[in-house]
């Protein structure tokens, strides 16, 4: 083969090299292809600007979601991002049906050798479209509990109460009960104290109420319980139950086990407890 056959063989859209080796050639592929890289890069910049408005936007305003709203600004940078691409390829002549038709083939191969991983994603994008729980709250899922500190569209990250990390698939996380300690603003802390059964009742029930709401986290509405509610082997068992604000529930259950027992013994009242008695044989 001749230099000239090789000049004048096809190589491009009809055309053959010694076109494409041209001044006027050259510069057209030059321009197209600063073009393309403007077009990409600025794809990039505008989705990036897309997806930092649109989390803002989230964080602006109380009452709207911020995981949602980071979801969706990343979905808007892809979109865009991807759109940048179809017209960089659109500018080299490439028939973009005939890739769209080849990557969904592709990802028809790809769902089906990782359902597992898919299905996290379903998942992923239920948990934050119908928001059973959110950033901040803490929660139960699956037998862990732990504040939730991100929620990605594989994985839920939550924080334990002594600060270790723990990571839930998302399909795990949908498909088990979520006990959701965050998502009301009070909660009803609740208490059995015992008493000797040749105690004063009157006076033990105003001891223990007395104790219980003077403390300022006490709500006096909706209106405290406080009954006999039980007959024991060895105590009288008094039922109480308080309504708290929810981030008070758990120190305010705590510090009044103590103050309830402090203040009757304060009040000569005593708290039994299970004896034995060994008798020597004879």
């Amino acid at each position: 083969m001749t230099l000239a056959d090789i000049l004048n063989t096809e190589v491009w859209n009809g055309q053959s090299l010694a076109s494409l080796l041209t001044l006027d050639a050259l510069t057209g592929v030059a321009l197209s292809v600063t073009g393309a890289v403007v077009m990409l890069l600025l794809g990039f910049v505008v989705g990036g600007w897309a997806r930092r408005r649109i989390t803002k936007l989230g964080l602006k305003y109380e009452a709207l979601d911020d995981t949602l709203f980071i979801f969706l600004g990343n979905i808007s940078r892809y979109v865009i991002i991807g759109f940048a691409l179809l017209f960089v390829l659109n500018t080299f002549g490439i028939q973009t049906t005939s890739i769209v038709a080849i990557v969904g083939a592709a990802g028809l191969a790809i769902g089906l050798a990782l359902q597992g991983t898919l299905s996290n994603v379903a998942a992923g994008v239920m948990i934050i479209v119908f928001r059973p729980i959110k950033l901040g709250d803490f929660v139960t899922v699956g037998g862990q509990s732990g504040t939730v500190k991100s929620i990605s569209l594989n994985y839920t990250e939550l924080a334990s109460a002594d600060n270790v990390q723990t990571i839930i698939p998302n399909a795990n996380v949908w498909g088990n009960t979520i006990t959701n300690f965050s998502i009301y603003e009070t909660r009803r802390a609740e208490w059995v104290f015992g008493v000797a059964y040749d105690a004063d009742l009157k006076k033990a029930e105003e001891v223990i109420r007395t104790t219980l709401m003077s403390d300022p986290r006490a709500l006096q509405d909706p209106a405290p319980y406080l009954q006999v509610n039980n007959l024991g082997d060895f105590s009288v068992d008094f039922l109480a139950r308080v309504w708290v604000r929810s981030s008070d529930n758990f120190a305010y259950q705590a510090d009044m086990k103590r103050a309830v027992k402090e203040a009757l013994d304060e009040a000569g009242i005593d708290i039994p407890f299970p004896t034995q008695t060994l008798l020597q044989a004879k």
